[in-house]
């Protein structure tokens, strides 16, 4: 090995300086690498910022490598934020502990943290707007870096910031980096008791929404990792909070709700709209389909006999890829949740078919780019549709749950899930999405209840199956019923207690049956306006509210 002293080569290393160096950059592009990111002198700004942070958080101290301990390594990562318009926002680096070398019982131990569920952040959205309460986003800069670390943890030094003193020293790690597996934990603890130390309490439902309650105010706070909702009925309380955060935090004060976890969230008069366009658009990029042509259903009701090749999707990384995605967007687009949980249970061996259907997703995606689900100001009463598609799946022979569920006219969840055994009846398939419907409903009560809105009346089961209903209604075990039985009670108990109401309705008019098979267009069409998908008013003529 050639060393500096071999060659007699005694001039002094050249590095570059981070924090002053500037030179042009060539393109806004996202770096994968040190090396990249360095030659660019916005990537160099967004490092020397991370890095200023961190001291000024005291994130660690400089000791000398200690025996026996292991070192973790760390590395510079970069994303290119932008607005929802696609412009750009900002240049984030974030300097990462490479966590995967950790050892449990050493380095960590205790990992879980709670992040808030997608219905409660629709219901919070919903009864703010019923109440015509302000809704208030919040952000907290280096968030992990504010959760302490139990455990004595060390990491090199980050590449480019290397103390020229003690180059060889290594950090002792004080605060709760990024990449650390104990990191979100940690600071979803410290968080959430500075919140209780002001008077807040966690939600029975959801441990990710506090409440504060008093006299004269009621005060709701959602927490999603280091982004924050707070609404409540009390303009000055919620200033009062806020402050009261900012002595503790760094918080990032980002006015009304306009998006939240990358969903686009429009205020009109009288509702909300939720859309994901942009996120849309990048899945169909990464397809090469943005110019494809739109097709009005993604499903088809029967398959062609030949398929022809697609040489991008058939690609099973991309395909993996591509269908993970699809899943987030299933968040304001529950149109393409069947296809998409179709789509999942092949994602360890796609075939042509396969693919053959997620390019027809993708087609259908394109023509519905500015669809999403609104939130509207009705009533707050609870009602839910289930729907089972016996024995649907050709090969297992298992079925296909699915139910949706609704704050007055407002769609607040829905499922599609496969069933994890084998159904021997219509009724028996229909009976277990009964079932875990009504645990959802048993859980979303509780959680309104939260809120402060109890729910004197039961909430209405819509099913179209009049056997499963019958069973239900009346307590008759035999043969063919008594595997089902720990379902039958569980829901015959909810009826009881008037938790529930099960109704009867038509097929034709049951609109969990979108989430559970393909169907015709003019179907589909039909259905998915009873789920509420629309298209965004503001592409249809529509005013904002500023």
């Amino acid at each position: 090995m050639l060393t500096r002293t071999k060659t007699g080569s005694l001039k002094p290393v050249n590095r570059l300086n981070l924090l002053h160096s500037q030179t042009t950059s060539p393109h806004p592009s996202t770096p994968t690498t040190f090396t990249t990111a360095v030659k660019i002198p916005e990537w160099r700004q967004a490092m020397a910022s991370e890095f200023l942070a961190l001291q000024q958080q005291g994130t660690w101290s400089l000791v000398p490598p200690p025996t026996g301990s292991s070192i973790l390594g760390c590395k510079w990562t970069y994303r290119l934020k932008t607005h929802s318009d696609g412009s750009i926002a900002k240049y984030k680096a974030r300097l990462v502990a490479q966590g995967n070398h950790q050892e449990f019982g050493l380095d960590y131990n205790e990992t879980f943290s709670p992040v808030a569920k997608l219905p409660t952040i629709r219901v919070l959205l919903t009864i703010a707007l019923y109440n015509n309460w302000e809704i208030q986003q919040l952000d907290v800069a280096n968030a992990f870096l504010h959760g302490t670390l139990a455990e004595k943890v060390f990491m090199a030094q980050p590449k480019g910031f290397e103390d020229t003193l003690h180059p060889n020293y290594v950090c002792q790690l004080h605060k709760a980096i990024y990449g650390l597996k104990q990191a979100p934990r940690q600071w979803y603890n410290t968080f959430t008791e500075h919140l209780v130390s002001i008077e807040f309490q966690h939600s029975a439902a959801d441990p990710s929404m506090l409440t504060l309650k008093s006299a004269n105010s009621r005060i709701f706070l959602l927490l999603y990792v280091d982004d924050i909702l707070i609404t409540g009925d009390n303009p000055d309380s919620i200033s009062s909070v806020i402050l009261k955060l900012n002595e503790r935090f760094s918080m990032k004060h980002l006015g009304s709700v306009h998006e939240f976890l990358g969903i686009k969230i429009d205020k009109y008069t009288d509702k909300y709209f939720l859309t994901q366009k942009q996120y849309a658009t990048s899945i169909l990029q990464q397809a090469e389909l943005e110019n494809c042509k739109p097709l009005a259903n993604p499903t088809c009701t029967k398959l062609p006999s030949v398929f022809s090749q697609d040489p991008i999707l058939s690609d099973s990384n991309l395909y993996r890829r591509i269908t993970g995605s699809l899943q987030y967007l299933t968040l304001t687009r529950p149109d393409i949740a069947y296809s998409v949980n179709q789509l999942s249970q092949h994602m360890h061996d796609p075939q042509q078919q396969h693919i053959f259907l997620l390019k027809r997703l993708l087609r259908y995606i394109k023509g519905t780019l500015d669809y999403g689900i609104p939130i509207t100001r009705t009533n707050l009463l609870l009602k839910s549709f289930s729907d089972a598609d016996w024995a649907g799946d050709p090969i297992s022979r298992k079925s296909t749950s699915g139910y949706c569920s609704f704050l007055g006219d407002t769609i607040i969840s829905w499922t599609v899930k496969k069933q994890k055994t084998v159904a021997r009846s219509s009724t028996e398939s229909e009976y277990r999405a009964l079932a875990a419907l009504t645990s959802d409903l048993i859980w979303l009560r509780r959680l309104l209840l939260d809120f402060g809105i109890p729910q004197d009346h039961p909430a209405d089961m819509f099913c179209d199956n009049t056997s499963a209903i019958a069973l239900a209604n009346n307590p008759v075990f035999h043969a063919r019923t008594k595997h089902i039985e720990i379902d039958q009670k569980f829901v015959r108990d909810h009826l009881q207690k008037h938790s529930i109401r099960l109704l009867p309705i038509s097929t034709i008019d049951q609109t969990a049956d979108i989430l559970t098979k393909a169907m015709s267009t003019p179907r589909f069409l039909k259905l998915r306006l009873k789920l509420t998908v629309t298209k965004d008013p503001s592409a249809c003529g529509g005013v904002l509210v500023q």
